[in-house]
């Protein structure tokens, strides 16, 4: 049986403490003292020290993984699902290694988006210098000549990318519960022209340089000899810093920076950066959006800020468990208006499927996603929004509606 460092380490304190708590009323400060003591040990920065290195594959091969026919993540080895809790007593570790893995599946799905579904990425801004960060988007082939309807998916808030709607049910249930592919697959079937928005990826991160101060000693009308001094003591000082960090924290993992990229630092900007350069210079008479969570605040936000244009192109808008606020984000009556009529939030809830649900806030309609579950799987089809608008749902373009409500929960 193996001893943790951080055990040793406190080992002698909760001796003391056992041995003090036999003593009389005289020996309560002492045990107020180690209390207080054990209490400013950083038991995480213990539990480092017994960490293995957080070095990772950076392949779906180098894990051991792979996903099956069915779509499921799987062991290549024993066939057995994702095992989070890798190394017992590793919170941290296990964490980061699901992180890593995490990082690599997003990249699988931007993959899936290419080659299974024919979309294409596209780098944004679109006027972006070789130099500059950029984001990219995902559309169909005819996104923006599509005359007739264009379908625009927005995930929620978080870790999930583009093509993803719960990287969690990824992992653990498979790709067509976790992804948008479904919803992309059936929505081009039926003639509609897609874009699937990116609004998580907001920056790059790049090493923060380091910045190497120049001794004022150098510059000085101090004696050489005193100078020296200064330095050396000051190098032994360095020194023993950095001996002291490293035993610290031997994990510390390098200190990064974020770089914007211009007019998509958001998703609130990514939204509206999106809607100006692509869905309204599309030709599609019938712009429908399905929107999860903070993507719906997002669509939201983009009525506020093209009001008149959204609603001369924008049919219906479905929203699952969206957390938009009108008061909040301060919508006006017309927009709050509009909202009731065209769009439709489909909620976690205990009742039946479409049932429903009453609501705080006087904007659109909510409906129950059905017993059990976060939140609706929804997609194009022929159904509406239960306030039907004019020109849309009941119309041979089609509207969103609901298809399959299942289990999909916020990453």
């Amino acid at each position: 049986m193996s001893i943790s460092l951080s055990s040793l380490i406190l080992l002698p304190i909760w001796i003391s403490m056992a041995q003090i708590q036999q003593g009389g009323p005289d020996e309560k400060e002492k045990t107020t003292a180690l209390k207080d003591l054990l209490s400013r040990i950083d038991l995480d920065e213990l539990m480092k020290k017994d960490e293995p290195p957080l070095d990772f594959p950076d392949t779906l091969e180098g894990f051991e993984y792979a996903f099956n026919e069915k779509g499921q993540l799987r062991h290549i080895k024993t066939g057995e699902p994702f095992v989070f809790n890798y190394r017992e007593d590793l919170h941290r570790w296990n964490q980061k290694r699901y992180e890593a893995l995490g990082e690599i599946i997003t990249k699988y799905v931007y993959e899936l988006l290419e080659k299974d579904c024919n979309l294409k990425k596209i780098s944004i801004p679109v006027d972006a210098t070789e130099s500059e960060p950029k984001s990219f988007i995902f559309m169909s082939e005819d996104a923006l000549t599509n005359p007739q309807k264009l379908m625009v998916l927005i995930h929620g808030s978080g870790v999930v990318r583009a093509g993803q709607w719960a990287r969690r049910l990824i992992i653990n249930e498979d790709l067509d519960s976790g992804t948008q592919i479904p919803f992309i697959k059936r929505a081009m079937d039926e003639g509609y022209g897609v874009i699937v928005l990116n609004p998580n990826e907001n920056y790059i991160e790049v090493e923060k340089p380091k910045i190497h101060v120049q001794s004022s000693s150098d510059s000085s009308d101090e004696p050489a000899e005193k100078r020296e001094r200064k330095d050396k003591v000051s190098k032994e000082t360095k020194k023993r810093r950095d001996f002291y960090e490293k035993y610290r924290n031997p994990q510390r993992e390098k200190e990064m920076m974020q770089l914007y990229i211009r007019e998509n630092g958001s998703p609130e900007e990514h939204a509206i950066y999106v809607w100006d350069h692509f869905i309204a210079q599309s030709a599609a008479e019938n712009v429908f959006f399905v929107a999860h969570s903070y993507g719906g605040l997002a669509f939201v936000e983009l009525m506020i800020q093209r009001e008149a244009d959204v609603k001369s192109k924008v049919t219906a808008v479905a929203l699952t468990d969206s957390v938009h606020n009108v008061w909040h984000q301060e919508a006006g009556k017309t927009i709050r208006e509009w909202m009731r009529e065209n769009c439709c939030n489909w909620v976690s809830s205990s009742e039946p499927l479409d049932t429903s649900v009453e609501s705080m806030l006087p904007d659109c309609p909510r409906v129950s996603a059905g017993p059990g579950s976060e939140l609706a799987r929804l997609g194009p089809g022929s159904g509406a929004p239960r306030r039907a608008p004019s020109r849309g749902p009941t119309s041979s373009c089609g509207a969103p509606r609901v298809w399959r409500c299942q289990r999909i929960s916020r990453t």
